[in-house]
């Protein structure tokens, strides 16, 4: 298996659960949110939220910057197009 595919089956694994998928979509959205934001947005608890965060994080799906003594969070473009590029290449399949 190439590196490529290795790397966009880890990303799409960590997109594959709701809540985690929510924070890529409202990041779509809104980049440079907050991490304290994402907790009444989905109720779920902070640790909660941050467990989800690392996950993203790790996939290198989402970036990081710090504020003072918030971390906000952004999706990672070039992470982001590589899975576009995935997803597109599954639909030129004929079904």
């Amino acid at each position: 298996m190439s590196r490529d595919v290795a790397t966009d089956a880890s990303r799409l694994k960590a997109l594959g659960h709701p809540v985690r998928l929510g924070i890529a979509m409202r990041l779509a959205r809104e980049p440079e949110t907050c991490a304290c934001d994402f907790a009444d947005v989905f109720g779920v608890s902070q640790p909660t939220v941050s467990e989800h965060l690392r996950v993203l994080r790790e996939a290198g799906i989402v970036t990081t910057k710090r504020r003072g003594t918030q971390i906000c969070y952004s999706l990672n473009p070039s992470a982001v197009r590589a899975i576009r590029a995935s997803l597109g290449a599954l639909g030129r399949v004929k079904v």
